[in-house]
């Protein structure tokens, strides 16, 4: 039996003036899926995730989410759909709590109420899910680095996606700190989100991802399973650059 697709991508393609950073790239995430995305610095891999969320514009191509036409669509019309991101430059509100940041997610996201008390309860939930819990009451801007890649995913758990696109949620962390979000992301796939990953921690990659999915040039390079695809000569060429005798 074939599912159907949560997320389909087709021929999407997105110009800023002579630089083409996504170049007629297609694929497509089943429900439930963990698809990896891999590929050099500057292969365009956030500005793909980018064009998904609305936070671009696609020059061409077409983004179909459940079935629906999105790619026309601003971003928080896409949160309320169920698309949610997290961001690799964080940038929380200074001026709140961290509960109070998470909150902001349930206020605007996809089940999102109007009373702050029950806002605050989703925001409570999705940091003690990323282990953040006993920072709720602190001011954001307080937070060090890892702590802030916590808040960010908490953040987008907050607006109730039903698919989730991480952009490097494991950079700078330690292998303890790697362990840990790795588990997070396993819980979260349990409770039905799907989701899309961008990481440069191979060991995460290779552990979490159904498939995996290589740009390189703002091209697809390659799409499978993660030991065909990372023991693939052009994705290793695409990373180390072609050797020389």
């Amino acid at each position: 039996m074939t599912t159907t697709p949560l997320l389909e991508v087709r021929d999407l393609s997105k110009r800023f003036g002579g630089l083409t950073a996504v170049d007629r790239v297609t694929f497509s995430v089943a429900p439930g899926e963990i698809l990896g995305l891999i590929g050099p610095n500057g292969a365009g891999k956030t500005t793909l995730v980018a064009l998904i969320s609305g936070a671009q514009v696609p020059s061409s191509g077409t983004i179909v989410f459940d079935g629906r036409p999105v790619h026309a669509l601003p971003a928080f019309r896409r949160a309320r759909l169920g698309i949610a991101r997290t961001f690799q430059v964080m940038k929380p509100f200074r001026g709140l709590s961290v509960v109070d940041n998470v909150a902001v997610g349930a206020l605007f996201g996809r089940e999102r109420t109007t009373e702050l008390r029950r806002a605050r309860e989703a925001a409570h939930q999705c940091l003690a899910l990323v282990g953040l819990a006993h920072r709720a009451a602190q001011h954001a801007n307080d937070l060090g680095g890892p702590d802030r890649k916590r808040l960010e995913l908490a953040k987008a758990l907050a607006t109730g996606p039903r698919m989730l696109l991480l952009d490097e949620v494991m950079a700078g962390l330690n292998h303890a700190e790697i362990d840990e979000v790795i588990e997070v992301i396993r819980q979260l796939r349990e409770r039905g989100i799907t989701l899309l990953v961008i990481e440069h921690v191979m060991k995460a990659i290779q552990s979490l991802s159904d498939r995996v999915l290589v740009l390189h040039h703002g091209e697809r390079i390659a799409e499978g399973v993660p030991a065909d695809v990372l023991g693939s000569p052009e994705v290793i060429e695409a990373y180390l650059g072609r050797r020389t005798t």
